[in-house]
């Protein structure tokens, strides 16, 4: 992980197979039609790090059910979903690419994933995020959710063990697509079902830590505000051209001022 530099922000002008394991229950409330900003978080390396939980439950997930070593360094998997990083394994290690195979690889890592939470190197909510999470929660105008390359149940293990899970009622997450650009469209129809509000692109942000996190944003023509806290210094994801950049969320008054708040 780079090393975090102070916060700064940087803008620039914005540009315009499924799993089959059963979805976990989110939170929900009446429907209000006061929401008018949506905002949508990637969780690793965006909200929390968890010192490598995920990876280390993923290798040894693939290993109890196959009999294998697995050496996640040798993927691409920053940025991308649980369903296409145990594709991957999966390919790498010359193993068929079945619907069977997938879910049994899953299951298997989200079985481990609390145990290596618990028992690993303890990790963190990132600086600023907690205070951010509260703000935007208290604030009636905004409709905050996930977008998230998680397993809607790896999900609500990461963010409920860092307590922070109650802070978003619905979300879109690899059980949906293994293909990060296809979430968007999910998390914006779960917010219009919960809120009644079809929110505009120049009022949807997506938040994240990687390029595909930007992205992703872009296919649905959002804005994009990327955080240089997870495995990508500022420079490398400025030069994809979000909406803007921070070092870290540590300045929750300049994050406001960008969405409008």
């Amino acid at each position: 992980m780079h090393v975090r530099q102070r916060a700064a922000i940087k803008f620039h002008s914005p540009r315009n197979l499924q799993s089959h394991l059963p979805p976990t229950q989110l939170p929900t409330h009446s429907p209000t039609v006061s929401k008018r900003t949506l905002i949508l978080w990637d969780i690793d390396g965006t909200i929390i790090v968890s010192h490598g939980a995920g990876v280390r439950a993923m290798e040894r997930g693939f290993q109890h059910q196959f009999g294998l070593p697995c050496d996640l360094t040798k993927i691409d998997w920053a940025g991308r979903t649980d369903s296409w990083i145990t594709s991957e394994v999966l390919r790498h290690n010359h193993l068929p690419v079945t619907p069977e195979n997938i879910q049994a690889y899953l299951e298997a890592y989200l079985a481990l994933l609390p145990v290596e939470l618990a028992h690993g190197p303890q990790g963190q909510v990132l600086p600023g995020v907690l205070d951010l999470l509260e703000t935007l929660h208290r604030h009636e105008g905004i409709a905050q959710g996930l977008l998230t390359g998680n397993m809607q149940r790896g999900a609500q293990f990461k963010l409920s063990h860092y307590k922070v899970w109650h802070y978003f009622e619905f979300g879109a997450f690899a059980d949906d697509s293994p293909r990060r650009n296809d979430l968007g469209p999910h998390a914006q129809r779960r917010a219009k079902a919960l809120h009644g509000v079809d929110f505009a692109p120049e009022q949807t942000f997506i938040i994240g830590d990687t390029p595909h996190d930007i992205e992703c944003g872009k296919v649905i023509g959002a804005k994009t505000i990327a955080v240089a806290t997870g495995n990508y210094a500022l420079a490398e994801l400025q030069a994809h051209q979000p909406t803007a950049v921070f070092a870290d969320f540590s300045d929750t008054a300049a994050f406001l001022r960008l969405i409008g708040a």
